[in-house]
C-alpha cells in the first residue's frame, strides 16, 4: 500500500481531518451525518479540544510529516463547526504551528466552514495566514435552504452568501462543497450556473447517501446483515447523481475548462491521463487519512467514526504510532481486497476501484454475499458520458497542450455539424 513501508511504519505521509469542536454545529443541516457523533461521548456536554490536546497534535503531526519528507504540511480543520471556537482558537494553532516547524518547511492550512460565523476580522486572518477555506453552498437558496438550516429552523443562504463575498473581497482562497442530495439533484445546470455567476471557481460535487439502522437513526458502515436498511430520505439516487454529473460536464466541457476547477472533473481527467488517483474515494487502496476527535481519539477514517474504528488516542500514544498501526494499513488495504468480483472486470474499473467502502452496501447481481457500491450506477453513466471527452484532454496534456482547447475542438466540430 502507498504510504506504508514493509514493517507497516509510514513511508509516506498521511492527513488527518481535526475536528477540535467535535460534531458541534450552529446549523442542523438536514443531512449532516457527523452531528449524530455526540452519541460517542454521553457524558460531555462542551466539546472544545483542551490546550494541551491540540499542542500534541500540532507538534507530532508536524513530525510525523517531517519524518515522512515532506516540506509542506498541510493541516485540515473541520466539524462540526470549527469557527464556532474563536478567532483567538485559531491565533493559537497557527502560533503553535509556528513554534514546532521545523526550518525548511512550510506549514498550510485548510478550514471546511458553514461560514455563518465569519467576519472581517476573520476574513483579514484566513488571507494573511495564506489559509484555504472550503465554503458549503448547495446551490441557488431555494435548493441551498432545503436542507442547510439553522438550529432555530431559519435559513442560512443568506449568511453564507454574505461569507462568500466577504471571503472573495479579503481575496482569500476558496472553493466551494456542494452536497448532491435528493433536492438539488434534479437541478444540476441551476446549481452550477449559480455557483459560477457568484464567482466560485472552485467546487466540488459531493454525493449524499446513509441508511437508517433499525432504531430510526443513521446506521454505520455495512455489516452482514443489514442488507435490507433503507436508504435516508435525504440521499440522492444514483441515476439522479449520474444525470447531474453528465449535464454539468456538457457545459463544463464546451465552455468553462481552465476557467472552473471541478474536483471530479479534474481529478478524473488527471487519471485518464495516467496519474494516480488525488482522491482516496478512487484512489485503489486508502487509509491515509484519519481522523481525530476533539479530545485525541484518532479514527480510521472521517466516515468511520465509529467505535470499533478508533485508534487509540494522542494523548496516550504517538500520533505516527497510531496511523500506522497494521490494522490501519490492513483497513486501507481491504479496499482492494474485498472489491467484489464483478468490478474487477469493469471496464470502469481504473477510474473508480469501488468507491468509498462505507457506500458498499448493495447486492451484487448475481446475488453473492458481495457489495456493490450504492455510486456504482451513478459513476458508470458519468464514465460512459464523459470518457471520449476525458480521452481528448488526455490526448492534448500528452502532446503538450491545453486540456481547454477542447473547446475549441468541440465548438468547430459541432458547427460542422449537420444543423450546427
Amino acid at each position: 500500500m502507498e504510504g506504508y513501508g514493509s514493517d507497516g511504519r509510514a513511508a509516506g505521509p498521511f492527513w488527518v481531518m481535526a475536528k477540535p469542536m467535535g460534531p458541534r454545529c450552529n446549523l442542523d443541516c438536514t443531512y449532516c451525518y457527523y452531528l449524530d457523533k455526540v452519541k460517542l461521548y454521553p457524558d460531555q456536554s462542551r466539546f472544545r479540544m483542551a490546550p494541551d490536546v491540540l499542542e500534541t497534535f500540532v507538534r507530532d503531526f508536524i513530525a510525523s510529516q517531517a519524518h515522512a519528507g515532506m516540506t509542506e504540511i498541510q493541516f485540515v480543520w473541520q466539524g462540526g463547526e470549527p469557527t464556532m471556537l474563536g478567532l483567538d482558537y485559531f491565533r493559537a494553532i497557527v502560533a503553535l504551528q509556528r513554534r514546532y516547524c521545523p526550518p525548511g518547511h512550510a506549514v498550510r492550512n485548510a478550514l471546511q466552514t458553514n461560514g455563518t460565523l465569519l467576519d472581517d476580522e476573520w476574513a483579514r486572518f484566513l488571507h494573511d495566514e495564506e489559509f484555504l477555506v472550503g465554503l458549503s453552498i448547495d446551490g441557488p437558496p431555494h435548493l441551498h435552504d432545503e436542507y442547510r438550516r439553522d438550529r432555530r429552523d431559519l435559513p442560512s443562504s443568506a449568511r453564507v452568501l454574505s461569507a462568500w463575498e466577504l471571503l472573495t473581497r479579503h481575496r482569500v482562497e476558496t472553493n466551494v462543497l456542494c452536497v448532491v442530495s435528493d433536492r438539488n439533484a434534479g437541478s444540476p445546470l441551476d446549481v452550477y450556473r449559480y455557483l459560477r455567476e457568484i464567482g466560485v471557481e472552485f467546487m466540488q460535487f459531493i454525493p449524499v447517501v446513509e441508511r437508517i439502522d433499525r432504531q430510526g437513526g443513521l446506521a454505520p458502515p455495512p455489516r452482514p446483515g443489514d442488507e435490507d436498511l433503507a436508504t435516508a430520505p435525504w440521499s440522492v439516487a444514483p441515476k439522479d447523481y449520474g444525470r447531474f454529473l453528465c449535464s454539468i460536464f456538457d457545459e463544463w466541457v464546451r465552455r468553462d475548462v481552465g476557467r472552473v476547477f471541478v474536483q471530479l472533473f479534474d481529478l478524473q481527467l488527471g487519471i485518464w491521463a495516467g496519474q494516480p488517483a488525488s482522491l482516496c474515494v478512487f484512489a485503489e487502496t486508502c487509509g491515509s487519512g484519519l481522523a481525530l476527535e476533539h479530545n485525541g481519539d484518532l479514527y480510521a477514517c472521517d466516515h468511520y467514526v465509529y467505535p470499533e474504528y478508533r485508534l487509540g488516542n494522542i494523548g496516550q500514544t504517538p500520533l505516527e504510532t497510531l496511523a500506522t498501526l497494521p490494522r490501519q494499513r490492513q483497513f486501507g488495504l481491504d479496499k482492494k481486497a474485498r472489491l467484489p468480483a464483478v468490478c474487477t472486470t469493469c471496464r470502469w474499473r481504473f477510474a473508480c476501484h469501488g468507491g468509498c467502502p462505507k457506500h458498499r452496501f448493495l447486492p451484487v447481481p448475481d446475488g453473492g454475499t458481495e457489495r456493490l457500491n450504492y455510486f456504482c450506477e451513478a459513476n458508470r453513466m458519468f464514465f460512459a458520458h464523459a470518457a471520449p471527452f476525458l480521452e481528448a484532454m488526455a490526448r492534448l496534456v500528452h502532446r503538450g497542450r491545453p486540456a481547454a482547447d477542447i473547446m475549441d475542438m468541440l465548438a468547430k466540430r459541432e458547427a460542422a455539424a449537420p444543423g450546427g
